[in-house]
């Protein structure tokens, strides 16, 4: 596949973006730190980002897991997966507790073919325990068909005493260190939705511990600057560190464009103009790939003035969490629901 570099206004692109970023996060970003961390390509009509200091090359969307294990026959999903890959889309999404296993099962079964050798493949894990995450990481690997995972990350770091306990004695985070040295995981994150400081926490610990995380992800979208925001609090402590921003909620699982707030495109185009290495989108049919296809083909940064005008729009709707259960509810907290995946 031949490589396209960005073309003579990279610089101009590059500096619209900080002004957009400036005006979200309160934080500057010269263009110059924004090209080491962002450091875009383009190949195929796919944009292609660098994962934090890792130096790997995965692409600016990635297919949302739990999304394509919903159709009602496995080869649709398979059909929804193979056609993401084939369209550019090298950054997979999965969790071990996704449709009870079905959304890894399912990828694993698209991945055949020489499939998995063009993908950067993500799971999760919610066990805080080691030896519970271990056995989870073994069904992981068993249902995705594959040695190796990309990469591992702690799932719904969520509650303010996770951090603790996952790298406390007999922890998960002792669990995946042995993993990455065996060659089981290639590179460390985690996951939350509830509150930045959650974030925070976790990322401090981990320092504290010696250790710096490869990726850490989380709800990036039009609504999260208005209320406990990720972008204005743990996105600057990401780009400082050189660790991989993962965008994930971009519509707010679809609520945004169903409120009429703002249009889907749009959506993603603002996550995308932030300095995320992947936005991580839930495509549950071919529409829903194809949109993200069209959100690629047609994105370009946003300035700091339609940063401003989208935010303008979603103040309202907005303020106190509105729109955004998985931060207000515990809807979307599989672990509050299933304490047990935790050990």
């Amino acid at each position: 596949m031949k490589e396209n570099k960005e073309k003579p206004s990279r610089r101009d692109f590059l500096g619209r973006m900080a002004a957009g970023i400036a005006g979200v996060t309160g934080s500057t970003l010269a263009p110059s730190a924004l090209e080491k961390v962002w450091a875009a390509t383009t190949s195929n009509g796919m944009i292609y980002r660098k994962l934090g200091r890792s130096g790997e090359r995965v692409s600016a969307i990635g297919l949302g897991g739990y999304h394509i294990g919903v159709q009602s026959t496995e080869e649709e999903s398979i059909r929804i997966i193979r056609a993401a890959i084939d369209n550019g889309i090298n950054f997979m999404d999965n969790c071990w507790d996704y449709n009870d296993g079905a959304s890894e099962i399912r990828m694993g079964k698209a991945l055949r073919d020489g499939y998995r050798k063009k993908v950067f493949l993500m799971t999760k894990s919610d066990a805080q325990v080691k030896d519970l995450w271990n056995k989870q990481l073994d069904e992981s690997l068993r249902r995705l068909q594959t040695d190796v995972i990309d990469l591992i990350q702690f799932h719904e770091v969520i509650r303010m005493g996770d951090p603790d306990r996952i790298f406390g004695p007999n922890g998960a985070f002792e669990a995946a260190m042995a993993a990455r040295k065996a060659g089981k995981v290639r590179y460390i994150g985690f996951t939350g939705h509830k509150d930045p400081a959650i974030h925070l926490k976790m990322l401090n610990t981990g320092f504290k511990h010696g250790f710096t995380f490869d990726t850490v992800q989380m709800p990036l979208n039009v609504l999260d600057p208005h209320y406990h925001s990720f972008v204005k609090e743990v996105v600057p402590v990401c780009v400082k560190h050189g660790i991989g921003v993962l965008g994930m909620k971009p519509l707010a699982n679809g609520i945004i464009p169903q409120h009429n707030v703002v249009s889907a495109i749009d959506c993603l185009h603002y996550a995308m103009s932030l300095p995320t290495s992947v936005v991580i989108n839930g495509c549950d049919s071919m529409e829903r790939l194809n949109q993200a296809l069209e959100a690629v083909r047609t994105f370009k940064p946003m300035s700091e003035s339609q940063m401003a005008a989208l935010l303008a729009k979603t103040a309202k709707v907005a303020a106190n969490g509105g729109l955004q259960p998985f931060k207000t509810t515990h809807q979307f907290d599989g672990t509050w629901h299933n304490p047990q995946w935790l050990g």
